[in-house]
């Protein structure tokens, strides 16, 4: 019996497989160039070529812990040694020790975990609770926010990648503004201010939309993609107390701002209050497997002791994806990647605020822990973007060139309309910060150009 080995494929190939067998997110399929990865470790990942990028992002804000820990292969082997996969109405020992985990980890008295593939189902399962526990069916989000990309979650958002969907769209999703102080939609002079119009914008809505039909209210723990926009102090306490004076949920979206993100172990962490539901994924692997998940009260759950609780999915509770989990949220404790994310935070804060002395199209940085943005504009008083909100291709031709000069000196980040996005792994150092913020100075340094 011979054994046939397969030969390494040339980078070529393997650009050639991806691209004539694959279909890529948010893009249009033709004149695609993507990083064709050979390896990662740290704060870099590395192309087939031999360059090196330093990740900016976090890939996709969820390599918290950095890429390549070994601590986390080991353990996923070692519980595929024991078991893999059985069905989600078993027990297993990786499951019950990362739902007492979380319920001590987040906030309050969140007590009981049903786990997800990723935080789109989170989101999803969420706000089916919501309804089937109420026996509402309206669900208030934010207009720029993003909850993920299946039809309830994309609905659930404000993003305007959801557009194109809206026509097939789930119903009974309400939208209110954003407590955005930079761009207030109440021209507001100080961040409580704008906190506290957009929280009595919150309440006309609700009664408007009625009282009683209002199932739960969906924000993020801190904002993320959508441009970072911090909620002024008071605020989230302010739409907690709404909603629990007509008895409505409030579902807390950490996906993106969970497990560290932010410099405590949840964006909500930050703002004293206590979600009814909570929704994770990202950061509760690093990215390393794909795990969600939301947790709730056990009022909540008692809620369904005695009727059967419809949800359920494959592949909840995989064993391996939990024992990955288990292992991240130990290397955040034993590396100590929370209190330096916060460390590391102050620091990019005072390092940007250099540099907003030095590009006159720095507009606004918008920070908590290491989930930030920079928004770049042509006039400072104006408020004139670089490019503006869902930008049409034509009008992305500076940020652009912004990017491509990120990318040119060795950085993979985000560039979103007219943010450059700050969200490196929670292990980065002093030193990697600077080479990340000499880089971002000299890409803005073409933006600096078109300001008036």
């Amino acid at each position: 019996m011979t054994t046939k080995t397969l030969s390494k494929s040339t980078k070529e190939e393997i650009l050639k497989n991806n691209l004539e067998h694959t279909i890529f997110s948010w893009s249009k399929q033709s004149g695609l160039n993507p990083i064709n990865i050979d390896h990662a470790k740290g704060v870099y990942i590395y192309d087939r070529s031999g360059k090196r990028y330093l990740d900016f992002t976090s890939q996709l804000m969820n390599v918290n812990i950095g890429h390549g820990d070994p601590r986390v292969t080991e353990a996923v082997v070692k519980q595929m040694n024991e078991v893999s996969y059985v069905n989600p109405g078993m027990a297993t020992e990786a499951r019950g020790l990362l739902g007492k985990k979380l319920a001590e980890i987040t906030p309050g008295t969140l007590n009981r975990t049903f786990f997800t593939n990723g935080g789109t189902e989170a989101i999803e399962h969420a706000i089916k609770l919501a309804r089937l526990y109420t026996g509402r069916h309206k669900i208030i989000t934010l207009y720029q926010s993003y909850h993920g990309a299946t039809y309830g979650a994309l609905c659930a958002g404000g993003d305007p990648r959801g557009i194109p969907h809206d026509s097939q769209g789930v119903p009974n999703i309400i939208h209110a503004e954003n407590p955005y102080f930079y761009r207030c939609p109440w021209n507001s002079t100080t961040p409580e201010e704008c906190g506290e119009h957009a929280a009595a914008h919150m309440e006309r809505l609700i009664k408007y939309e009625g009282t009683s039909s209002v199932a739960a209210i969906l924000m993020e723990g801190e904002s993320g993609s959508s441009g970072c926009i911090k909620y002024p102090v008071g605020y989230w306490k302010k739409i907690k107390a709404i909603a629990d004076k007509y008895g409505i949920l409030t579902i807390c979206d950490e996906v993106m701002s969970g497990f560290g993100r932010t410099g405590k172990w949840f964006g909500i962490d930050h703002h004293g209050v206590e979600p009814d539901i909570l929704c994770m994924a990202k950061g509760i692997t690093a990215g390393y497997i794909p795990l969600g998940g939301m947790i709730v009260t056990e009022k909540i759950a008692q809620h369904f002791n005695d009727k059967p609780l419809p949800i359920g999915l494959t592949y909840s509770a995989h064993a391996v994806a939990c024992a990955a989990a288990n292992e991240v949220i130990k290397i955040y404790e034993d590396d100590n990647l929370i209190e330096n994310a916060a460390d590391m935070g102050h620091y990019l804060d005072a390092q940007v605020a250099k540099l907003k002395d030095k590009h006159p199209s720095i507009g606004d940085f918008r920070n908590t822990g290491l989930l930030g943005c920079i928004e770049l504009v042509k006039n400072r008083k104006t408020k004139e973007p670089m490019a503006p909100w869902n930008a049409a291709p034509n009008e992305m031709e500076i940020m652009n060139k912004v990017a491509a000069k990120l990318n040119e000196l060795g950085m993979y980040t985000f560039v979103r309309w007219n943010w450059i996005f700050t969200a490196p792994p929670l292990i980065i150092t002093k030193d990697q910060m600077d080479e990340g913020l000499d880089i971002i100075s000299k890409a803005i340094s073409i933006a600096d150009e078109h300001c008036k």
